[in-house]
């Protein structure tokens, strides 16, 4: 009994319900684990999907489009000059693009858009894999769908968190929209660089034409831009930008949107980039403001609209000057540059060119690039002088002089011997500005030039007498403005008002200008204005007369012709041109009675008809002739001979001020 308990209880432990269990096979531990594996990751993933999606952003305003303000700037009668900031098109319906335009972006960027589901894990597998093997970030995987996503809820911030959310919007999407959908949105809503925000805006940013025109070779520049807008940019990295275009034509061909045939049509035939939009004017006087703009207001939280001085037919009317007379001088000449800025007689900026072309080179040379005055200078000698007891008619000799171990030549390398100080200036002798200078002490001088309007340092040596003094043209016409409006000190400023779109005033100049002072006493003013008339008249600035008007103004030329200067002015209005070279290598000869003194009779010749000017205040009227009435001021008050009054004590009794000139009434 007991063995057979024994063979009972052995059997109940390997018997059919006993017997040792058998290990399974290496496959199905593989499928085994593989299923509970899953499940637990099943699992996990609906956690962490669930964890990330309870902060998930409002999608309930996907239609709605959120924006970076932008800046809208009015010329002084309203017109529109130019708007800075964000640029923003209606959208644009997929069924009005040429079918080429959509396949260039589904070709580089998702090729697989049509047949995934919001993400692409063959392509997310492939990008893992170049990823490890380069050891660093080489490939992107998100999905057109993706990169929707991101742009219209998330920010660009690459974070576990932020790709997991991409996710699940991205499929999201895909249960909300059609491809149809989301291409659209896409298109509507990407950045194209050059603050172009969807295809259209993008098409008129770039090529000044509707998305609805563009060519196969247009679609895949702007394509390309996905990558990176800024990278590869066709403004800025033209190279990069045609390179990566020719990547996505190859695309293009591998993924049948286009013919190899089509692809060769586009390679010859050349693609024209705009580099600024074709509505977009006075670039360089909307880069000088702009940067006031921001330190008035800081950066906008809203759409802004700036009323500016300019006068858009004005500037167009310099533009059209410096771009003439460039294109006939520069290649004979040398010239490569110009810049112009004209000014009424309160400071209000009417014109402003920094350069011969805007699309070549954005470098404002009006209110940036300082530049020897050479004689253009001399005025500010001769006023010292005036303001010192000299007259215009005072005799001086023109002869070889010496100033400590410096000796000054004339231009012409000849003496006239005994002339007057109204000769010496109009035919701008410099040994005896160099004189005149040492007489009445440079130091003086340099105070005069800041007083009226000049900014800069200025160095106090003999040889600044002759203008060897860096400026720029916007501190040339401000100075040069008090000769025109009857001796009063002139800020160049080019912002009246700052408004909100909605109407809400932010700065308003008239509230925050500053007092003007009288910087130019009588009888010294009268005196200038007449030995400068006569620079026009009969001088070195002959080239600058214009018949019927009250002109005066005064050349400059640096040593070996690397500047020449024209400023002149009229009753309330004055005009500054600078020409020469970026790198400052010398002209061919060009003084400033030359090219300059032409770019500014061009241009006066145009715009004086526009403006209600008047006769220079604060002088004696030119005869018909155009020569002075004798020394009128010399017999006045019994001043002849006597220093001329402070500046600050006469001007305001003395000097009637300019009016500013004022646009006629259009006709009818």
């Amino acid at each position: 009994m007991a063995n057979g308990r024994g063979r009972s209880s052995g059997q109940a432990g390997g018997g059919p319900a006993g017997e040792p269990r058998r290990k399974r096979s290496l496959l199905q531990a593989l499928v085994y684990w593989t299923l509970v594996l899953g499940v637990w990751g099943l699992i996990a993933l609906v956690a962490v999907f669930a964890v990330f999606a309870t902060d998930l952003p409002d999608t309930s305003k996907i239609f709605d489009v959120t924006r970076q303000p932008s800046i809208s700037y009015l010329d002084r009668s309203g017109g529109q000059i130019a708007v800075r900031g964000s640029q923003y098109s209606p959208p644009v319906n997929l069924d009005q693009l040429p079918p080429y335009v959509p396949a260039a972006f589904v070709a580089i960027e998702d090729q697989r858009f049509y047949h995934h589901f919001g993400f692409d894990p063959i392509g997310m597998t492939r990008s893992l894999i170049a990823d490890l093997r380069a050891g660093h970030v080489v490939q992107g995987a998100s999905t057109i769908t993706q990169q929707l996503a991101r742009n219209l809820f998330l920010t660009p911030d690459q974070t576990p968190k932020r790709k997991i959310q991409e996710l699940i919007l991205a499929v999201w999407l895909e249960t909300k929209f059609t491809k149809k959908q989301i291409l659209s949105l896409y298109l509507n809503r990407v950045y194209f660089g050059e603050g172009a925000y969807g295809i259209e805006a993008a098409s008129q940013r770039y090529f000044n034409k509707p998305a609805s025109n563009l060519t196969i070779g247009e679609a895949a520049l702007l394509a390309g831009l996905m990558k990176g807008p800024s990278r590869y940019s066709p403004v800025s990295a033209t190279d990069r930008a045609e390179r990566r275009a020719t990547i996505v034509l190859d695309k293009m061909v591998e993924t049948g949107a286009i013919t190899a045939a089509q692809r060769d049509q586009a390679f010859a035939q050349p693609v024209r980039v705009s580099a600024t939009l074709a509505n977009q004017n006075a670039q360089y006087f909307v880069d000088w403001v702009d940067q006031q703009v921001r330190a008035l207001v800081g950066q906008p939280q809203e759409d802004l609209v700036v009323e500016t001085t300019l006068d858009l037919p004005i500037q167009q009317n310099a533009e059209r000057a410096v771009r003439d007379v460039l294109m006939r001088d520069g290649p004979g000449k040398g010239v490569q540059q110009a810049a112009l800025v004209a000014l009424d007689g309160e400071g209000r900026v009417r014109a402003y060119v920094g350069g011969q072309d805007y699309v070549a080179s954005q470098y404002d040379r009006a209110s940036l690039a300082q530049r020897q005055a050479g004689s253009s200078f001399k005025p500010f000698v001769y006023l010292t002088a005036m303001e010192h007891g000299h007259t215009p008619s005072d005799p001086v000799v023109d002869e070889p002089v010496t100033i400590g171990a410096w000796q000054p030549r004339n231009y012409t390398g000849k003496y006239l011997g005994p002339i007057t100080l109204q000769t010496a200036l109009a035919q701008s002798i410099n040994t005896v500005a160099a004189r005149l200078g040492n007489e009445v002490g440079t130091t003086n001088v340099a105070a005069t030039a800041h007083r009226l309007g000049i900014t800069s340092q200025i160095q106090t040596g003999p040889s600044m007498a002759l203008g060897a003094v860096e400026v720029t043209p916007v501190e040339m016409a401000q100075a040069y403005a008090a000769f025109s409006n009857g001796g009063y000190q002139t800020k160049a400023y080019g912002i009246e008002r700052i408004r909100t779109a909605s109407g809400r005033v932010l700065y308003d100049h008239n509230l925050a200008a500053p007092t003007r002072n009288p910087v130019i006493g009588q009888p010294a003013l009268s005196y200038m204005i007449q030995m400068m008339r006569e620079v026009v008249a009969d001088g070195t600035g002959a080239r600058a007369k214009i018949g019927g008007y009250d002109l005066a103004g005064k050349t400059g030329t640096t040593s070996d012709y690397r500047d020449a200067w024209f400023i002149g002015y009229t009753g309330g209005f004055t005009a500054a041109v600078w020409t020469g070279r970026d790198d400052n290598t010398p002209m061919r000869r060009v003084t400033g009675g030359a090219t300059p003194a032409e770019i500014w009779r061009g241009f006066m010749a145009a715009s004086l008809p526009r403006l209600n000017v008047q006769p220079i205040p604060g002088a004696v009227a030119p005869t018909a002739s155009g020569d002075l009435i004798g020394d009128i001021l010399d017999q006045a008050n019994g001043q002849s001979g006597q220093p001329a009054e402070p500046a600050a004590q006469s001007a305001a009794a003395k000097a009637p001020a300019a009016k500013t000139p004022e646009v006629e009434p259009p006709p009818g």
